[in-house]
C-alpha cells in the first residue's frame, strides 16, 4: 500500500495546494487548466510533418492549416472538439481557454446564425463536461503593415461592430461552467486602436483578455519596423495589461520585457510541445520565475493532448538550455510540485474562473457527480494509487513521477465542478465521441 500523505518527509516543501493528498480514490491533485487551444488542430496532428522545404517553419506549416481550416463546418467542429474535450479529461485537463476564429463559412460570408462555429464548441465542452472558457477572436488585417486579409484567411475576419456582437451573444450565455473572455489574434491581426475600442466598449465584460504575441522572430523583425519597438514592448505601452491578460507564447521576449511581463502581473501562457513542433524556440522560463512572472500551459494545436508532456517539454527545454537541472523551481523541492503550483495560481485569472455562483453548468448529459459550483476549487483530479509507477509512492514524490516517470496514463478519475467526468480513467462518451471524430475525418479527408 502507498505511505498516506501524511507520512510525506518531514519539512517536505508546500507547493500552494500542488502537493497530492491520498484518499479513496488515489492521490488527489487539482485540475488543470489548458490555457491555449485551437480545438480543429486537432485534426491536422501528424498531418504536416512531411517536409516541402529545407526552410520549413511555421509559416510554411500555416499555409497548411489554412488549407484544412477551409474545409471545416459547425458539425466537423463539433466531432473534433467533443474527441477532444473527452482526450483533455482523460489526461487530466478540467478547464479549456478555446482561442476561436472560426467565426464564418469557408468563403467568409456568416453563418445564417453567427455563433454556429462558438455554438459548436460550447455544445462539444457541455457533452465531454470541461470547463470551458470561450476566447471569441478579433482578426482584421494581414499583417503590421496594415495589408488586407487573404482569401483564405476571410472566414476569421470581424469589423469590431460585428465582433462586439458576436462577443454580447455569446457573453449571455454564460454559465458556472461557461465563462466568456476577449481575444486578439496578435498585434499583426488587430491594430491597436481597434483593440483599444473593443477594451473601451466591453469594459470588465471583456472578461479574461488573451492574444498571441512575439511567437516568431519574424513577427518582432516586422513589429520595429513598423512600430520601432518590439510586440511585447508595444502591448505593455499602448494597453492595459494587467492580470487578466494572457500572452500566448511570448517566445521572443528580451530581458526588460520579460521583467515587464512580470511586473504587470499578466500570465505567459507556454504551449512546449506546439512550439516544439513549429520550430518557434524556448521561452526563458527560470529567469521570469526571478522576476516574479506567472504561466500556465496550452496545448494549442495538439500535437499532444498532455499535461504531462507539456511539463516534461517545458522542464527539459530549459534544461537543454542552460545544461542544469530543476529548472522551474527557484527553491529546494519537487520541480512537478513546483510546475502544479504556478499552474494553479495562473488558472483563476487566465480562465476567469473567480468567485464564480456555485450552479449546475452541465445540460442532462446523464454524467452523474456530487454537486457542483462555478470556481475551479471543485476541479480535481486522482492518480491510480495502484499502478506500478506509483508502487509505495510518498505524497513528495507522487508528482514527480507522474510528471518524470514515462508515458503511461495514471488519472484515474476527474471532476469537474465536483461532477465525475472520468472514472476508471475512461470518460463515459469516449467511444461515441471516438466514432463521431472517425465519421468527420473521412468526411474531411476523403471527401
Amino acid at each position: 500500500m502507498p505511505h498516506l500523505a501524511s507520512d510525506a518527509a518531514p519539512g517536505a516543501a508546500s507547493s500552494g495546494g500542488a502537493s497530492p493528498r491520498l484518499d479513496e480514490r488515489g492521490w488527489r491533485l487539482p485540475g488543470i487548466a489548458n490555457l491555449h487551444s485551437h480545438a480543429f488542430q486537432r485534426a491536422m496532428a501528424g498531418l504536416a510533418e512531411r517536409q516541402a522545404d529545407a526552410q520549413d517553419s511555421f509559416w510554411s506549416w500555416r499555409e497548411t492549416m489554412y488549407r484544412f481550416a477551409a474545409r471545416l463546418d459547425p458539425g466537423a467542429q463539433f466531432a473534433i472538439a467533443r474527441q477532444l474535450y473527452v482526450e483533455m479529461l482523460e489526461a487530466g485537463y478540467t478547464a479549456v481557454c478555446e482561442f476561436h476564429y472560426l467565426h464564418h463559412a469557408p468563403d467568409g460570408r456568416p453563418y445564417a446564425e453567427p455563433t454556429a462555429m462558438a455554438d459548436a464548441i460550447i455544445a462539444a465542452a457541455d457533452e465531454a463536461g470541461i470547463r470551458l472558457t470561450l476566447l471569441p477572436v478579433l482578426y482584421q488585417r494581414g499583417g503590421f503593415d496594415g495589408r488586407l486579409l487573404a482569401e483564405r484567411q476571410r472566414r476569421f475576419a470581424n469589423s469590431t461592430d460585428a465582433f462586439l456582437r458576436l462577443h454580447d451573444a455569446l457573453r449571455a450565455r454564460r454559465s458556472p461552467t461557461l465563462e466568456v473572455g476577449t481575444a486578439f489574434h496578435s498585434l499583426r491581426a488587430v491594430s491597436l486602436p481597434a483593440m483599444r475600442e473593443v477594451l473601451d466598449a466591453l469594459g470588465e465584460a471583456s472578461g479574461p483578455v488573451h492574444l498571441h504575441v512575439a511567437e516568431q522572430q519574424a513577427e518582432v523583425d516586422d513589429c520595429l519596423a513598423a512600430h520601432g519597438r518590439r510586440p511585447v514592448r508595444l502591448l505593455l505601452d499602448e494597453c492595459p495589461v494587467d492580470s487578466r491578460w494572457t500572452l500566448v507564447h511570448a517566445t521572443h521576449v528580451d530581458a526588460e520585457e520579460m521583467r515587464a511581463i512580470a511586473a504587470a502581473r499578466a500570465i505567459v501562457a507556454l504551449c512546449p510541445s506546439t512550439e516544439g513542433n513549429l520550430g518557434d524556440g524556448i521561452f526563458p522560463l527560470r529567469a521570469f520565475l526571478a522576476a516574479g512572472g506567472r504561466f500556465g500551459i496550452g496545448s494549442d494545436s495538439h500535437v499532444s493532448v498532455s499535461p504531462v508532456e507539456e511539463l516534461r517539454w517545458l522542464e527539459y527545454g530549459q534544461r537543454l538550455v542552460e545544461r542544469r537541472r530543476a529548472r522551474a523551481t527557484l527553491a529546494p523541492g519537487s520541480t512537478g510540485e513546483a510546475l502544479l503550483a504556478a499552474l494553479r495560481d495562473a488558472a483563476a485569472d487566465a480562465t476567469g474562473f473567480r468567485d464564480r455562483a456555485a450552479g449546475d453548468g452541465a445540460s442532462g448529459d446523464g454524467v452523474s457527480g456530487d454537486g457542483a459550483g462555478g470556481d475551479q476549487a471543485d476541479d480535481a483530479l486522482w492518480l491510480d494509487a495502484a499502478h506500478p509507477l506509483l508502487a509505495s509512492a510518498r505524497a513528495d514524490g507522487v508528482v514527480d513521477r507522474w510528471v518524470f516517470s514515462g508515458n503511461r496514463p495514471l488519472v484515474r478519475e476527474v471532476r469537474v465542478a465536483g461532477r465525475m467526468r472520468v472514472s476508471d480513467s475512461c470518460h463515459p462518451r469516449r467511444d461515441e465521441a471516438a466514432r463521431g471524430y472517425a465519421a468527420a475525418m473521412r468526411r474531411l479527408l476523403d471527401g
